[in-house]
């Protein structure tokens, strides 16, 4: 495996605002510590309205996903499928493949493969395999991209509602501070407009911001630490780099807090 200095940073999830909701915080701390960021929307968004057609609505959030990457300072890489048809198919692996070998990040966010929602689930393990056939000469990507086998960490957020599809409720393994940035994370969501009133009127979510909030100090509350907070999973390192390969908390340093309760549980 190749020795990676790089400072490069992909967010990638399922639709546009699953970012903001459960990453942005984490992407924005890392970017105030050296770090080139990268959003990805796998999906543009187009189930997410009840009154408009496919055009107009992927136009819309296409436009609010741009205007949140521009308040986080962060590249926007288009999306390339549709809502509930993040399928875990040959072709979209190699969609997902292409942008890692060309972006070659070494810290990858991603959402958790246990959620309520199978688009979140399925981006997870996409994103996984995507970065695990990054050097792989013969795999082809779409498209085709040169092998990259630098080292990258995979960090799985939090499930939306912090618990698994079985109600279960999910622990981080890692904290990370979110205080300083939270209301640029805060504006970054609010960008998205169209999902506000959708989501109140779909799913009964009235508080669209109060419920990232929400979250955050849910999960900061369990850290004992910090007010706010973002949690995540890192993935074991075979396929991906070395075993204590942890750039998240080499980045953020006390902004970043492993949870010893959860490292004592692995055994």
């Amino acid at each position: 495996m190749t020795i990676s200095n790089s400072r490069i940073v992909l967010a990638a999830a399922a639709h546009p605002d699953d970012i903001e909701f459960l990453m942005a915080g984490t992407l924005l701390d890392l970017k105030h510590n050296g770090y080139d960021i990268h959003m990805w929307n796998i999906a543009d968004g187009s189930c997410g309205t009840d009154s408009l057609e496919t055009d107009q609505i992927v136009r819309i959030r296409a436009e609010e996903a741009k205007a949140s990457a521009d308040i986080a300072g962060a590249k926007l890489h288009p999306s390339v499928t549709k809502d509930i048809e993040i399928l875990y198919e040959k072709w979209l692996v190699a969609k997902a493949a292409a942008l890692v070998r060309r972006i070659k990040p070494n810290i990858l966010l991603v959402p958790s493969t246990v959620d309520y929602m199978e688009d979140h689930q399925n981006a997870g393990r996409i994103m996984v395999t995507a970065a695990f056939v990054r050097g792989m000469r013969n795999y082809m990507t779409s498209p085709p991209e040169k092998p990259w086998n630098g080292p990258i960490a995979v960090y799985h957020a939090m499930p939306h509602g912090l618990r698994d599809p079985f109600r279960k409720r999910i622990r981080p393994g890692q904290y990370v501070d979110i205080g300083g940035v939270l209301e640029t994370k805060e504006a970054m969501l609010g960008k998205h407009v169209s999902q506000k009133e959708w989501l109140d009127r779909s799913q009964g979510i009235g508080a669209y911001i109060g419920l990232m909030k929400s979250m955050a100090r849910e999960v900061g509350t369990m850290s004992g630490v910090f007010e706010y907070a973002e949690g995540w999973r890192r993935r074991s390192h075979w396929g991906f780099g070395s075993e204590d390969y942890d750039p998240l908390s080499d980045a953020l340093m006390e902004n970043c807090l492993i949870d010893q309760d959860y490292e004592a549980s692995l055994e």
